[in-house]
């Protein structure tokens, strides 16, 4: 069944009423426990009093719930900053990236200038050689036809050694 009028006004009301605080330390000490490593579930140690003996109990305290809204604050300022430095890196990449690309793509026009410039001092010399090839059979038709007279040379030099040979024997007769 919903509540109308007036109820539902103390309804809201009551829904708007913040949260009693759950942190009871009614002491003026600072709480050591957390820095003595016990747990916050362990209840302290009682105190003495100087009246006489008498013990006093402090009552165990929780830790206060820190504010929801801060915290998610805090968690989107470190998220805001963490991806920003994840962008800032990618965005640093992609320059690097392109800067290699863009030397890349210097280095090969350089090459293909290299390339050319080979290409056409190439064909230069195919042309030279071209041209320097009825010389060069020249000299290899020389070059036979000296190896043939060295050949005849020989002959004639073994030839005539005989001639010599018997008109020496003729002479001794």
């Amino acid at each position: 069944m919903a509540a109308t009028g007036e109820e539902a006004a103390a309804m809201d009301n009551i829904s708007r009423v913040p949260a009693p605080p759950t942190d009871l330390n009614l002491s003026t000490e600072p709480d050591k426990r957390s820095d003595a490593g016990g747990t916050e579930n362990q209840a302290p140690a009682p105190k003495r009093s100087n009246d006489g003996g008498v013990e006093t109990a402090e009552e165990a305290t929780e830790p206060a719930e820190p504010d929801i809204n801060e915290l998610c604050r805090d968690m989107f300022e470190k998220m805001a900053v963490f991806l920003q430095g994840e962008l800032t890196a990618t965005c640093e990449d992609y320059k690097l990236l392109e800067n290699m690309n863009k030397l890349t793509s210097l280095k090969y026009m350089e090459m293909k200038d290299i390339s050319i410039n080979i290409s056409r001092n190439l064909q230069d010399l195919n042309q030279k050689y071209a041209s320097l090839q009825p010389y060069l059979d020249q000299i290899n038709q020389i070059e036979e036809q000296v190896t043939t007279l060295e050949q005849a040379a020989y002959k004639l030099d073994t030839y005539s050694k005989k001639l010599e040979a018997k008109f020496k024997k003729l002479e001794k007769r």
